[in-house]
């Protein structure tokens, strides 16, 4: 296999569960990669894949009765409708409080500073503090500060995070977004920021996506970004999505 290869995985809230997927298919099929890079719901799935989880664990956790309710730990701050300090702790646990270098493969991991519109890009510290700042959606989640900036959802800047893989040495991408199409169901004041966010993202993303040498789009535009109780189906189009690509991704990197 000739040159160095990147995994990138975007954002997209509860749509994110298709990286998972995504994740078992390629993990079954043997292939791997030499970097990875995640961003908002990709940050969470790129840490998974980067600390070598069994995937099909994760998913059980993941998908339990109950659990993704459990995550969302409701706060009365007028910055955000969740804390995230339980989405937290479960990132330490899995990741066993790892930090960037004991990860057995590299790990990039997005977010945006908030107050001076920066992106931010860890490859260093703890992996679940960083990954609790990339997964800061607007209005959602509390903006989360952590090494002395207010940091929100990488999202914000660029969802599909490609250059930070070419600027770590991958030659060749395959990226994975899971924001394609808007859900059209706007039922509360969150889904209507969710969706105007969305839209400025789109922007950014028809600009820079072709950097991309193999990108996976998911169809779960029919799932809200918010509607994490869904997971399950998400995982199992995101498994379709990579099975029906399998032997195409195989001959490109394997």
């Amino acid at each position: 296999m000739g040159g160095k290869t990147a995994l990138v995985l975007g954002a997209g809230g509860a749509r994110g569960f298709a990286h998972l997927g995504i994740l078992q298919v390629l993990r079954d099929e043997k292939i791997d990669f030499d970097y990875v890079v995640g961003c908002s719901a990709g940050a969470i799935f790129g840490a998974v894949w980067a600390a070598g989880l069994d995937l099909y664990r994760v998913e059980r956790l993941l998908t339990y009765p109950g659990f993704t309710k459990k995550l969302f730990d409701l706060s009365v701050s007028r910055d955000g409708l969740v804390k995230g300090d339980k989405i937290l702790e479960v990132m330490r646990l899995l990741l066993k409080d790892a930090v960037f270098s004991e990860l057995p493969i590299p790990l990039a991991v997005i977010a945006t500073d908030i107050e001076n519109g920066e992106i931010v890009v860890f490859r260093e510290g703890s992996v679940a503090h960083a990954v609790r700042a990339s997964i800061s959606i607007p209005g959602f989640f509390k903006p989360y500060r952590y090494q002395g900036r207010l940091l929100v959802d990488g999202a914000v800047i660029n969802r599909l995070p490609l250059d930070i893989a070419q600027a770590m040495g991958a030659e060749k991408i395959l990226a994975v977004d899971v924001k394609k199409g808007l859900s059209g169901k706007l039922t509360s004041v969150v889904d209507i920021l969710q969706q105007s966010i969305e839209i400025l993202e789109e922007e950014v993303f028809r600009s820079r996506s072709l950097d991309a040498d193999f990108l996976l789009q998911p169809e779960v535009a029919h799932i809200g970004s918010l509607q994490f109780d869904r997971a399950p189906e998400a995982i199992e189009i995101g498994r379709q999505t990579a099975m029906a690509k399998s032997s195409e991704i195989r001959r490109f990197f394997a």
